[in-house]
Parts: structure tokens; sequence; C-alpha cells
């Protein structure tokens, strides 16, 4: 396929640490897939969430479908997300536990023309946190200009 999509949240990887990845599949409209080709997708202020023991995508927005007419779709609406049995129940558990969260990483297409979903377990980081990634690469880029002169 040579339009190659890729819709990333920017924000997860400042204010979360990934513990673990996955990739889910979205039960999506047909004026919502092909908002996403058109690349009018935005994950940020999204997160997933567990509804009577399934998985949806809540604050992902994908615009209308300009050539749309009544048949097109809520662009904020909750999405159900498409994983195995036995790592809903994984994640189910883990978010149980304090501090633990999911959040969406990536939106993009496969080969075949399938919009996935990459997710992520997370934790929240403090602000000390935060401040010593940023201390890390100022230090990675001063190294890096160094050593190019």
């Amino acid at each position: 396929m040579a339009n190659k999509i890729s819709i990333t949240n920017k924000q997860v990887y400042r204010e979360y640490e990934i513990l673990e990845k996955y990739t889910a599949g979205i039960v999506l409209y047909g004026t919502e897939i092909k908002s996403i080709r058109q690349g009018k997708a935005s994950l940020s202020d999204s997160w997933c969430m567990f509804i009577d023991g399934e998985l949806y995508a809540r604050g992902l927005q994908i615009a209308e479908y300009s050539f749309g007419t009544y048949n097109n779709h809520i662009p904020k609406r909750d999405r159900k997300l498409l994983l195995s049995r036995n790592e809903l129940r994984k994640l189910e558990r883990k978010v149980k536990e304090k501090g633990f969260t999911i959040v969406t990483i990536e939106l993009f297409l496969t080969d075949a023309g399938l919009a996935k979903l990459e997710i992520g377990l997370a934790r929240g980081k403090a602000i000390h946190d935060k401040r010593e990634d940023m201390k890390k690469r100022d230090t990675e880029r001063e190294m890096e200009r160094h050593f190019k002169k």
C-alpha cells in the first residue's frame, strides 16, 4: 500500500512509562475508515477503559467524512477494541491495580487496509521522572553535537 497512515499520540511517552504494548483491531463504520485513510484522526486525550469485560477506546476522535451524507458517524464515540480473551483478562487484572492505565499510542493501517490501534499498559510518571528524561535527552543531544564536530 503506497499510502502509509500512522497517527501517533505524542504526549504518551512524556506523561507515562509504557510497560507492555499490544496491537488491537478496531470496530469501525465505513465513513470512519475513509476519514482515517485521509489522515483525519486524533489520539490526543484518548485512553482505553473496560465496559462489561470489553475494551473500548474513549476520546479517540475521527473527523466526519467530507463526502458522508446522513450516514456519517459521531466523531468522538467510544470504539470497541478487538483483542484475544487472554490479553483482555491480563489487561483487566493489571488495570484494577493502583497506578496502571491503558493508553493509546498509535493508529495505523496495515498492508491489507485494516485499521489497528497500538495500546500500552502504562504507569503515570512523577514530575521528577519527567525532569530526568529531559536531562537525559539534553545530554544525549550535547554529546551528539560534540562528536559531530
